[in-house]
């Protein structure tokens, strides 16, 4: 079951959801085939649900938001961006990762 937490962005709200956010914000690039992202989601849930109301955190489906792949050089997934008041990631982490580095990842920049 998904967290009620977990935003879905695409190329029509990124600009609003992600770049101008007032709390930093947690992307999965992620593809519906990719098993490490499929193995991520139960992760990255447990994350929305732990850091809501401090970090916003949500998912880009990659074969549905190709521009949003070109445009960070997303070649590899998973790929997790965290974004702070910008259109540039403040830091990023490819491949499956587990809830404490991810936790850790967070707490650095809230």
């Amino acid at each position: 079951m998904a967290s009620p937490n977990v935003h879905e962005f695409n190329e029509s709200n990124w600009e609003a959801e992600v770049v101008q956010s007032s709390v930093p914000v947690l992307v999965d690039f992620w593809a519906p085939w990719c098993g490490p992202c499929r193995q991520l989601t139960p992760v990255i849930d447990k994350i929305a649900d732990q850091f809501a109301g401090k970090v916003k955190v949500g998912k880009v489906n990659v074969d549905e938001n190709q521009d949003l792949g070109s445009q960070y050089n997303i070649a590899t997934i998973p790929r997790l961006l965290i974004f702070k008041g910008s259109a540039q990631p403040v830091q990023q982490l490819v491949g499956l990762t587990n809830e404490a580095t991810l936790s850790k990842m967070l707490n650095e920049v809230v």
